[in-house]
This record gives structure tokens, C-alpha cells and sequence, in this order.
């Protein structure tokens, strides 16, 4: 007996509601298990959709440029021996109806890429600011949507294409495009009016290419641009002695077996920065969106920046404080792994305290993140290296980690900062610390 299963938008972490950016698959098309049917995105993920069975597609319920929640109905799977008789029967619906049950089934998303998270800020402009001027390109929408426009003062040619079918201007295209004048005329209040990087038309000087950026690469640079301009950073830059550290870390990895997962640098790391961020509770804060209090938190959830086929994505490690060093390497594999196919869900990447971001295994001996705000502060970690270091006595070789430690000026200062990564530097030159 055939089934018919319904598969349907799942939890999205959150989000009111998802669009459409690529269907996959097609009516009477023959699927395996776990192969991507839609695309989906929001403003801080794209996600693929895949199916929990093999089957043949019988319909597809959306297409691209839809709006869609928990619970929408995407694509119906017949499953079950039906794959050798898909063209009678897909030919004649109603006698599949009558003889498929139907199951439903809800899959998990497969987000490959987030952005960092936006800090939350308020912009006072003038009441009488004008949105827009006017314009030569005819504009599709509806009279209702030119009336909501002129009543708002906006050229409706300015907007552009519009989200709805066929690139259709809706009332949310237009409030979207009043929000980004008026957002735009603060900014550029507030920075004194920064002027524009000049246009070039850069094939007078040879062929070029042009490359789309993906949504998610927009909002991530939209974000760093925000906190660049937003907040007054510091970075302080150190050297750990880690030769005791390192010689502990290989003996523990000599006792692990071959399918054990290992031990790396990056977990003694992890608990330096819990232990320091226990003794700098400002460190582990947020400010408030006025600028006037500091949001201490009572929580260690740990960030840690993985290079992607898609670009750098941040898993979260929740309560590192609790978890001891086999713990975090669990679940930071774990993670990683699922970073590294695109299957972290919105959740896995929120409510981070601090962030650090890893250049070990690529070199470098410095530079300066960017604070993943509303954190306040991220350790950067490059390569270790051995180098002559005076005793007293004499010069030994040492094995030294450069730490880079980027701060928000307006919540931490420089003697703050220094005796914070005085503590790690602690911490990692000599571990039994982590046990007081």
C-alpha cells in the first residue's frame, strides 16, 4: 500500500516567517533520503530542506518568493513501491488519494551559514525628514500600495522590486524602504557624514566577472559595518607559555583510543577564558541599547568560530563552566561536524557570552577581531611557535601562543583588559590554576 507523506516547514529557532529562495525538485521526480527539496532563508541563515524519506515527488505545494512558517505545507513524497508506477499514478491524483495514507513529517533544517548577531540600537531622527525624491521606473503594485506610499511621502519608483509575485511592491516593501532612509539619514548624522567609496567601472582596465553576494554575506557585512562604526574597540595583544600545557595535552591523547575524540589546545583554551570571565564578570555582560547599564551574565556559553565550506559560522558551547575538557571536545566535534555539512539549527549559534576565534591551524602570529556584538569582548588565537626564552640563566626553547583580546572601549578599560588576559595567560601556563 502507498503512503503519502506531507513535509512541512519546521521549527525556524524562533522566526515569523521564512522565503522561499530555490525549489529543488519537481512534480514526478524521484528523490533518496536526506536530499535537499527547497531553500530557505531568513536574515541570518540559509537553509536546506531535505526529505526523511526516498519517494517520488507527487506535488509541490510553494515556489520561489513565498513566505513561509512553521507548519507550511511544502511537498508531498510518495513513498512505499510506488516509484515504478509514478506516471500512472501521479497521471491520476485522485486514485492515489483514495488508496495512499498519509503521514506527516516534520524535518529538521540544515542552516550552513550565520551571521554574527545584531546589537540592538535606537536612532533619533528628525521629524521632518524627507524619504525620498523622485523617479523614471515604472513601478509594479497595487493602488492601494501607491495610496500607503504618497501618504507617506515615498517615490514608489525608489523602491524597487518588490517581494511579492512577479516582483510586486508590497506595504511591507515600502515600510522596509522608509526604515533604511530614515536608518541611513542617523547614520550618516552621527558620522559626520562619511563620504561614499567612489564608483569605478572597472572593466576599462581589463575583463571582470560579477559575483552576486549571498544574503547572508550582505547582513554579516552590514553587521561588522554597524559595530565597527558603533563601537570604540581596543585590541591587546599577548603571548602564553603553553610548553606545560602542550606536553599534558599529548600525554592525555596517548591514552585515548583510536576512535576516541582527541584533545586539542582549543579546550584548555576554552576553560582559560571560562575561568577568567568567572573573575571579570564585566567581560561576561552586555550593554543596554541606551548605554547605560551593563547587563551581567549569570550564564558561560562559550562561542567558537568554525571555518566552513561556506564561510565562518559560531557554534555555541552552553555552560562550558559545568563541562569538563572531554565534554567540550565532544560536543565542539560534534558541532563542528554539523557546522561543516550546514545542519546547525538557529539555536546552536545564539546566546553566546564570548567568542573566540582560532587561526592556529592556519598561522599568523596576530591580528584584531572584530567583537561579535552585543558581546563586549573575543579572544583571537593564532599559531604557536617555538622561541629562545630567558630564564635567568639562560635561554630555553619555549612554546608560545599569541592571544589577541579585542574589547568594547565604552564597557571595558585598558588596565581592565590587560589584567583579563593576564588571567588566561595564567591559566594556560600553568593548568593546575583551573582547579582553583
Amino acid at each position: 500500500m502507498s503512503e503519502v507523506i506531507e513535509i512541512k516547514v519546521p521549527d525556524v529557532g524562533g522566526v515569523a516567517s521564512v522565503d522561499v529562495v530555490e525549489v529543488l525538485v519537481k512534480a514526478g521526480d524521484v528523490i533518496v533520503e536526506d536530499q535537499p527539496i527547497v531553500t530557505l532563508e531568513t536574515d541570518k541563515a540559509s537553509m536546506e530542506l531535505p526529505a526523511s524519506t526516498g519517494g517520488t515527488v507527487q506535488q509541490i505545494h510553494i515556489k520561489p518568493g513565498d513566505k513561509v512558517s512553521e507548519g507550511s505545507l511544502v511537498a508531498t513524497l510518495l513513498v512505499n513501491g510506488a516509484a515504478a508506477t509514478v506516471k500512472a499514478e501521479v497521471s491520476k491524483p485522485k486514485q492515489v488519494e483514495a488508496t495512499a495514507s498519509v503521514k506527516r513529517a516534520e524535518l529538521p533544517l540544515t542552516p550552513p551559514v550565520i551571521s554574527p548577531p545584531q546589537p540592538a540600537k535606537s536612532l533619533t531622527t528628525p521629524a521632518a525628514t524627507t524619504v525620498a525624491l523622485t523617479g523614471t521606473v515604472s513601478a509594479h503594485a497595487s493602488p492601494s500600495v501607491r495610496l500607503f506610499a504618497r501618504e507617506l511621502g515615498v517615490d514608489i519608483t525608489l523602491v524597487g522590486v518588490g517581494s511579492g509575485t512577479k516582483g510586486r511592491i508590497l506595504k511591507e516593501d515600502v515600510k522596509g524602504f522608509v526604515k533604511k532612509a530614515l536608518t541611513e539619514g542617523a547614520a550618516h548624522q552621527g558620522q559626520a557624514g562619511i563620504p561614499a567609496i567612489p564608483v569605478i567601472d572597472f572593466s576599462q582596465f581589463g575583463a571582470t566577472e560579477i559575483q552576486k553576494l549571498s544574503k547572508i554575506k550582505r547582513l554579516t557585512g552590514q553587521n561588522l559595518s554597524r559595530v565597527w562604526l558603533n563601537l570604540p574597540m581596543v585590541t591587546y595583544h599577548e603571548e602564553a607559555d603553553i610548553t606545560d600545557m602542550e606536553a599534558f595535552r599529548v600525554a592525555l591523547n596517548t591514552e585515548k583510543g583510536k576512535d576516541e575524540v582527541k584533545i586539542t589546545g582549543l579546550m584548555f583554551i576554552i576553560k582559560a577564558l571560562v575561568a577568567a570571565l568567572k573573575q571579570f564578570p564585566s567581560f561576561n555582560a552586555a550593554l543596554s541599547p541606551d548605554g547605560e547599564s551593563l547587563i551581567l551574565k549569570k550564564y558561560t556559553n562559550i562561542g567558537i568560530a568554525v571555518d566552513t565550506p561556506n564561510g565562518l559560522v559560531v557554534p555555541v558551547l552552553r555552560d562550558a563552566d559545568k563541562k569538563s575538557i572531554n565534554q567540550l571536545a565532544l560536543e565542539l566535534a560534534d558541532k563542528s561536524e554539523k557546522a561543516r555539512q550546514g545542519k546547525l539549527m538557529p539555536g546552536d549559534m545564539q546566546g553566546g557570552c564570548m567568542t573566540i576565534s582560532s587561526l592556529g591551524g592556519i598561522g599568523g602570529t596576530a591580528f584584531t577581531p572584530i567583537v561579535n556584538a552585543p558581546e563586549v569582548a573575543i579572544l583571537g588565537v593564532t599559531r604557536a611557535t617555538m622561541q629562545p626564552v630567558w630564564n635567568g640563566k639562560e635561554f630555553t626553547p619555549r612554546l608560545m601562543l599569541p592571544l589577541d583580546l579585542t574589547y568594547d572601549h565604552r564597557v571595558i578599560d585598558g588596565a581592565e583588559g590587560a589584567r583579563f588576559m593576564a588571567s588566561i595567560k595564567q591559566n594556560l601556563t600553568d593548568i593546575r590554576r583551573l582547579l582553583l
